[in-house]
């Protein structure tokens, strides 16, 4: 699934057809810093429902929030990190490996200790809009 969006409301239809959409509950987000990672990852928290706050968790590496319909949801920046050793320091495979949606910012950082498979969503940015494509799901990372 492929789509080009203007502005933030746009996002609210795609993260339904993503929420809906996905089969893997690993869901990694490639993009350039400022591509918009983060903010479809708060659309989509709230089309799961979510009341939390939803958060960049660049600090603390995850975030965990609680979906009445869908359970933990747990949400990752490893952009700080500096090699998969520190992903292996906090315990990274009893997240991914969890069985909960896991939504993964900057996953090419761990790229040797990601699940077979996975969902995709690639956002790029360009002339003030953006495009968002969407794999539910592939064993490769681009």
């Amino acid at each position: 699934m492929k789509w080009e969006v203007q502005s933030e409301e746009e996002l609210v239809g795609i993260a339904q057809q993503v929420v809906a959409g996905h089969k893997e509950p690993v869901i990694l987000f490639k993009g350039e810093m400022g591509a918009g990672k983060t903010t479809f990852i708060k659309t989509i928290c709230r089309a799961l429902d979510i009341e939390d706050e939803v958060s960049s968790p660049t600090f603390s590496i995850v975030n965990e929030y609680q979906s009445p319909v869908k359970g933990k949801v747990f949400h990752f920046d490893f952009y700080r990190i500096e090699d998969e050793e520190e992903a292996y320091d906090f315990g990274y495979e009893e997240y991914l490996f969890s069985g909960q949606i896991c939504l993964v910012e900057w996953p090419e950082k761990i790229s040797n200790l990601l699940p077979q498979k996975f969902g995709l969503i690639e956002i790029a940015e360009h002339e003030g809009k953006r495009s968002i494509h969407f794999t539910p799901t592939t064993t490769i990372l681009p």
